[in-house]
């Protein structure tokens, strides 16, 4: 490869990042970040590549397809590149800090790598931000959590978003409660997770008007909570239902202006979710913001966590307000450029004299020239 546009060739789904964009997503990452450091979830950073195993454990069986895999020349033992942070803060959890006390919130920045992107995702390298709280079963829990995702998005400037809330585990309990055997169970989730109607009339007259109305259940809240509360469910399904309920109360009492859909039979993306789970949109932007939802570690112990894409964000996000950028004139004394610093200024220091400073100071991307102690306009 010797021609410039070869070497500039990259694999499908993998991309340079370059200015503005790569400081964009770094300040953005960092802006979460603190937002979760507020809430009281302190950091971990795993490793981005570990044994294989360990990250197929618990959540991380669902992306297996998605990993990519190496030789560890030192161990001889299969490593994997982490499709997803999830698990291993989930392992985190479960060894390092298993003495520590509960709820343990903890967060975590960083990029993953895929085999292959999705419909929505194409890229297969892409950033995460997100929590986990581990250790909590009760339902304001899932509260905190999605309040403190909406909360986080909104920090970064994106004001017109949704909360879509879920029960991937609803319908799998209501077969499980009528005695739908597993492989005809699948077939009635995958046609309610599609949306077909037609497919959903052809479950025999005890399951199928349960899957339409499952189906009609969809939408804003309050009607979407009315119509599922109509449909006659067995015990276990009509408690899932009630949590789903008292999970809608709190938020509307904590955050009025909060945006809420229910889609009960929402279940792609949510495999190894054990309880309510949701996902983030915001308006007129390409893909999900983030998802999130309840779940259970390997040893049994409860948790609940979200992941937010900053590809998705970035799309979101208003445009960022132009740096200030000046350039110093070779030969400007270092407190000042220190003190241009102090005030915000990126500062863009002459290596050499020139005759024509303005016009460098323009190619440079300042907005200003430091002249005779003051910051100059440039027309």
């Amino acid at each position: 490869m010797n021609s410039y546009s070869e070497k500039g060739l990259l694999p499908a789904g993998l991309a340079d990042m370059l200015p503005p964009a790569a400081a964009a997503e770094a300040e953005l990452s960092e802006n979460l970040m603190q937002v979760f450091k507020l809430n009281g979830y302190l950091r971990v950073k795993p490793p981005l590549i570990e044994f294989e195993e360990h990250l197929l454990e618990g959540a991380g069986e669902a992306l297996s397809a998605k990993m990519f895999r190496v030789m560890d020349p030192v161990s001889h033992r299969m490593m994997g590149i982490r499709t997803d942070m999830t698990p291993q803060v989930a392992r985190i959890a479960t060894t390092r800090l298993k003495q520590e006390p509960r709820p343990l919130r903890l967060s975590y920045a960083g990029q993953v790598l895929r085999v292959y992107g999705g419909q929505l995702r194409p890229e297969r390298q892409f950033a995460q931000a997100g929590v986990e709280l581990i250790g909590a079963e009760e339902i304001s829990a899932d509260a905190e959590l999605i309040l403190l995702a909406a909360e986080a998005v909104e920090r970064v400037g994106i004001k017109r978003f949704s909360i879509d809330l879920t029960l991937p585990t609803l319908l799998p309990t209501i077969c499980e409660e009528i005695g739908i055997e597993d492989n005809r169970a699948a077939e009635a989730r995958d046609a309610l997770d599609q949306k077909d109607a037609a497919a959903l009339a052809e479950f025999g007259e005890t399951l199928s008007p349960i899957l339409t109305a499952l189906l009609d259940a969809s939408g804003p809240a309050a009607p979407a909570l009315k119509r599922l509360e109509n449909i006659s469910l067995p015990k276990k399904a009509t408690e899932q239902v009630s949590q789903l309920r008292n999970l809608v109360s709190m938020l509307e009492a904590a955050a009025p202006g909060l945006v809420l859909t229910i889609d009960p039979g929402e279940y792609r993306g949510f495999e190894y979710q054990t309880g309510i789970s949701f996902t983030l949109f915001a308006h007129n932007v390409r893909g999900e913001l983030g998802r999130g939802g309840r779940y259970h570690l390997l040893d049994g112990e409860c948790a609940t966590g979200f992941t937010l894409f900053m590809d998705s964000l970035l799309r979101a996000v208003p445009k960022r307000k132009a740096d200030k950028r000046i350039y110093l004139p070779l030969g400007t004394p270092r407190p000042e450029a220190i003190k241009l610093k102090a005030e915000g200024w990126i500062v863009i220091p002459e290596l050499k004299e020139t005759s024509d400073q303005k016009s460098n100071a323009r190619k440079a991307g300042c907005s200003h020239i430091f002249i005779d102690g003051s910051a100059e306009a440039l027309a």
